[in-house]
């Protein structure tokens, strides 16, 4: 077994090493990303995802600044993602969104930007204005997000830079199999979004099965799984416990037989996908373009 830990890094097509494991905070608030963030820099992470979507980006901002405090640590040290907002898409809009989250964020530069969502007859204008700002240093790498290969090809048709990461929900009962092999032969990075895939993959006996083999959580399997098959993950908790729980996964190693079981798992099954939002339906119903809000503490992040 090779040695890996939280500083283990994939080589992008780019030249750029980002972070095989980090800290994903959807679904989460300012203040619980705050704490989350600040606790998982702290305890040896070195990747955190974000989105303006997620309404925490002031969070995690404030979470990264303290993290640094308290670990000694500098900017440098860290690998930060954030996203092209689906309502910020189009050329002008996506070089104006920019600023916004780097002043939420309080940084002076985004390690990995990403197309959230392509967005119907927005993404390569956006794609356009990722690479101009690619161009000019604001952003280290650019990527894409939930795109699917017929997209995928639409968008290498008219890039002149080709997206280092393709985000994509990816867990044993969705392995985006067709993706998987297009992103690779493209020299495209797959990383994890969902990779836990809740309950019905935690409850799933197959995986407790070989998580009791090694002494771990189905969860502890599934990053190992991720990891073993070269894809980069982001599993989210806003508890410290978990967030340790989730790192610890370097002194195990699964079996190519128990890899191949978990490989069968397989469903094809997506939580979320295009016929979802209103930007993809001809009659504009669906998921709007409209940020998250979570309410959590007496002060309003958002303001």
């Amino acid at each position: 077994m090779s040695e890996q830990n939280l500083a283990t890094t994939e080589h992008l097509n780019n030249g750029v090493e980002m972070p095989r494991l980090g800290l994903g905070v959807w679904k989460t608030d300012n203040a619980s990303a705050k704490q989350s963030v600040s606790e998982a820099i702290q305890h040896g992470y070195r990747m955190i995802d974000t989105a303006k979507q997620y309404g925490n980006e002031t969070g995690v901002g404030e979470g990264i600044r303290e993290g640094l405090e308290k670990s000694g640590l500098n900017r440098k040290d860290l690998f930060v993602t954030t996203k092209v907002f689906n309502g910020d898409q189009g050329y002008q809009s996506t070089l104006d969104a920019i600023n916004g989250s780097l002043k939420r964020l309080q940084l002076t530069y985004i390690d990995l930007l990403l197309i959230h969502w392509p967005v119907d007859g927005k993404y390569i204008d956006t794609w356009k204005a990722m690479e101009q700002l690619y161009r000019q240093g604001k952003v280290r790498a650019i990527g894409i997000s939930n795109f699917d290969v017929e997209h995928m090809q639409n968008l290498l048709d008219h890039a002149d830079i080709t997206p280092v990461v393709n985000q994509m929900e990816f867990h044993p009962l969705q392995q985006q199999k067709d993706v998987l092999k297009f992103a690779q032969h493209a020299g495209i990075q797959i990383e994890a979004w969902s990779p836990l895939g809740g309950g019905e993959v935690l409850d799933n006996p197959t995986l407790q099965k070989i998580a009791d083999t090694h002494n771990k959580s189905v969860a502890q399997v599934i990053i190992r799984w991720d990891l073993q098959r070269n894809i980069i993950t982001i599993p989210k908790s806003s508890h410290l416990e978990r967030i340790q729980q989730n790192a610890d996964v370097f002194d195990f190693e699964l079996t190519d037989a128990e890899v191949e079981t978990i490989n069968n798992l397989d469903e094809a099954k997506s939580s979320l996908w295009y016929d979802d939002f209103a930007w993809h339906n001809m009659q504009g119903e669906g998921i709007p373009d409209t940020v998250d809000t979570w309410y959590d503490s007496p002060e309003d992040y958002d303001k």
